[in-house]
């Protein structure tokens, strides 16, 4: 089964396919997120790399976030439609899990964490590709004894994702113990998605935020002047 992977929970998008037999067929990333059209083209451009039609496209996945509320709403818009046009399932995916997956090296926890923005990471921690905690947001400060309250007592701690880049000045005495992984791939993303339950969340698939947006904080009761949806 040929599956199309699609990540946009950070500045990076991840598009890859990956064929359970075969392996990956084409990867690539791009900047900007996925924004716009730029997501599509890069699909058109790794199907048509990889000689995949939309025929033979056995399943589409996405990473589902935490990360960006922007781009992770353009991933799954995108990966919706690409499902509905093609009568294909839609899995999801963490996208922690999926960074985790990429950087793991043999035994030990991996702590992916991402830049949340507000001064805050996403985090999740992850023991031979199964989470051991729930996703949160947190403040870069509190990362590292996070991770040591979950590992075991001599247990190596593998850490990976772009907070280290965001947060250098706090996260930077983990430099030595964090994976040149920075953003989740589309081919790690496909690649969970074949070894999960493969559930289809085609109609009610919603990104996985964990915390409220901005918007959400900064006016509680509704934006100050927009209009008052009438009850039927």
């Amino acid at each position: 089964m040929i599956v199309l992977g699609i990540d946009t929970a950070t500045h990076v998008a991840g598009v890859a396919l990956v064929d359970d037999e075969r392996g990956i067929l084409d990867e690539r990333r791009h900047g900007g997120g996925g924004r716009g059209a730029d997501l599509l083209v890069a699909v058109d451009a790794a199907c048509k790399q990889a000689g995949v039609a939309p025929a033979q496209l056995g399943a589409i996945a996405v990473g589902a976030g935490p990360g960006s509320f922007t781009g992770l709403r353009i991933g799954m818009a995108t990966a919706k439609g690409i499902a509905f046009a093609a009568a294909r399932p839609l899995w999801s995916v963490s996208s922690l899990a999926a960074l985790a997956h990429e950087a793991a090296r043999g035994d030990g926890l991996v702590v992916a964490a991402l830049d949340a923005r507000r001064g805050e990471v996403f985090a999740g921690a992850f023991r031979g590709g199964a989470p051991v905690a729930p996703e949160r947001a947190m403040a870069p400060a509190d990362l590292a004894a996070w991770a040591r309250e979950l590992a075991a007592a001599t247990e190596a701690i593998t850490y990976c994702g772009d907070a280290i880049t965001a947060y250098d000045d706090v996260l930077g005495a983990l430099a030595v113990a964090w994976s040149p992984v920075r953003t989740p791939s589309g081919a790690a993303v496909a690649q969970l998605a074949l070894a999960g339950p493969r559930t289809d969340i085609l109609l009610g698939g919603a990104p996985m935020y964990i915390r409220p947006s901005e918007a959400e904080v900064m006016y509680p009761d509704g934006v100050p002047g927009a209009l008052v949806r009438r009850p039927p």
